[in-house]
């Protein structure tokens, strides 16, 4: 059972960002962007479970929750502690690799896919952009790279946050276009 170390706010002024002492997952994203995506989730579905949340995210020793305009922090925060306090770490089987590194995503599944040009971008979206996403309580997973249209997903804080659909959108795409190809365009879905 995790201790909550810190709460933090974010960009996002709808999110906010628990700190915990103890690792919720280890090393995988978990994005849940309502109730019903988290039915086989136990982490997700007890915080689904506080009246108002919209959104959870959760990875290693962070839980990203999203909430409705209709509530304050100041009321929400302590109902949301009770199944952050209670929540034990998620455990995958060691069955099929290449279907575990497909449910990871991110730089797990560009590895299992052979791709050489994902594999590059998922090498500087670890060193240059999703450190910062995650100090927000947020994440970049990369969809899929088609053609020359690299489809992306922000998670978490990040999912719902404005400043993600502009400013951080056109950063990873000339970043991406100046280091490994000028042809690619970068759209979120």
């Amino acid at each position: 059972m995790p201790k909550i170390a810190d709460i933090q706010e974010t960009p996002n002024p709808n999110a906010v960002k628990f700190i915990l002492k103890e690792a919720v997952s280890h090393g995988t994203s978990h994005s849940f962007k309502n109730v019903e995506a988290a039915t086989d989730d136990k982490l997700a579905q007890s915080i689904f479970d506080v009246d108002e949340v919209v959104s959870v995210f959760y990875m290693d020793k962070m839980i990203t929750v999203e909430k409705t305009d209709d509530i304050d922090w100041d009321e929400i925060l302590p109902m949301l502690a009770v199944p952050i306090r209670a929540a034990e770490a998620v455990k995958y089987s060691n069955g099929n690799g290449l279907a575990a590194a497909a449910k990871v995503g991110g730089a797990i599944a560009a590895a299992a896919s052979g791709d050489p040009k994902i594999t590059q971008i998922n090498e500087l979206l670890d060193e240059r952009i999703r450190p910062y996403l995650a100090s927000d309580g947020g994440w970049l997973e990369v969809v899929e790279l088609e053609n020359s249209t690299l489809k992306i997903r922000y998670e978490g804080a990040c999912g719902s946050c404005p400043s993600s659909l502009t400013g951080t959108l056109m950063a990873i795409e000339n970043m991406i276009r100046e280091e490994i190809d000028p042809e690619i365009q970068v759209v979120a879905l």
